[in-house]
């Protein structure tokens, strides 16, 4: 069953976040992941939510999520992910149908 990163960051500093960027990019298909949103422009359709920079990461498994997650490589990035914005992240399970 596939799993999802859900991220809404803000960015501090885009020098620096994109630094984040580049080594995130690497990492992400190694574990079979795939990125289907990536900071598009978003609208609030209803509620109070002010996102900031939504991402979307789509993993072939929450095991396969984790791995890549808790991956040196990945927490190096994650480093300079949180010296230059802050965030909320979610793992979420999806629907196989």
């Amino acid at each position: 069953m596939p799993a999802y990163l859900i991220a809404d960051v803000t960015v501090h500093d885009p020098d620096g976040y994109a630094e984040y960027a580049k080594e995130n990019t690497a990492t992400v298909p190694e574990y079979g992941g795939r990125f289907i949103v990536r900071g598009g422009a978003c609208e609030v359709a209803e509620g109070d939510w002010e996102p900031g920079r939504v991402v979307v990461i789509e993993f072939p498994s929450m095991e396969a999520l984790k791995s890549w997650w808790n991956s040196e490589r990945y927490q190096a990035a994650a480093e300079i992910r949180r010296a230059n914005s802050t965030g909320r992240i979610l793992f979420v399970e999806g629907h196989d149908g």
